[in-house]
């Protein structure tokens, strides 16, 4: 599935998180902040290429250890890769952006970045370099890893 850096994304309506020591509750709700599409890159479309700070793309990993986003039933696997033997990813990641604005990453992201070469935007790097990993590592259910979910998201407790 291929959208272009920083167009609006519009694939799901709704962001919802699911709590990765449970991994059954749940929230959901719709976001009050605009999202931009990082990373969803497909075989056949260019993409940006270059090299990344080390800094940055193990941030991005410690993110996603905590990080359960729009997690999906079924996995996609990244068609950049042979068939045999490529990586599968469920899910997406959000990073807080300008204000009003979060970043909309595929899970895949950080093999794209490793494997592939791929080199998101400035300002998404910028961005997870200024999460405050101990604060997202630190949330427990019923909070999450995320900044902007709303007061009256909807949350499956049990």
């Amino acid at each position: 599935m291929f959208y272009e850096d920083l167009s609006d994304y519009d694939y799901r309506d709704e962001d919802s998180f699911t709590d990765s020591e449970s991994g059954v509750y749940a929230l959901w709700y719709r976001p009050a902040y605009a999202r931009l599409n990082i990373g969803w890159l497909e075989a056949g479309k260019p993409y940006s290429k270059g090299s990344v700070p080390t800094a940055f793309v193990e941030k991005l990993k410690a993110v996603q250890e905590v990080q359960w986003m729009n997690v999906c039933l079924g996995f996609h696997e990244c068609d950049l890769c042979p068939a045999d033997g490529a990586p599968e990813g469920t899910g997406e990641v959000r990073i807080p952006g300008g204000p009003g604005m979060a970043y909309a990453a595929p899970f895949l992201i950080t093999h794209y970045i490793t494997a592939h070469g791929y080199r998101p935007p400035r300002s998404f790097m910028d961005a997870v370099l200024a999460v405050d990993l101990d604060a997202w590592a630190a949330a427990r259910w019923p909070d999450v890893p995320f900044p902007w979910v709303p007061d009256d998201a909807e949350r499956m407790l049990e």
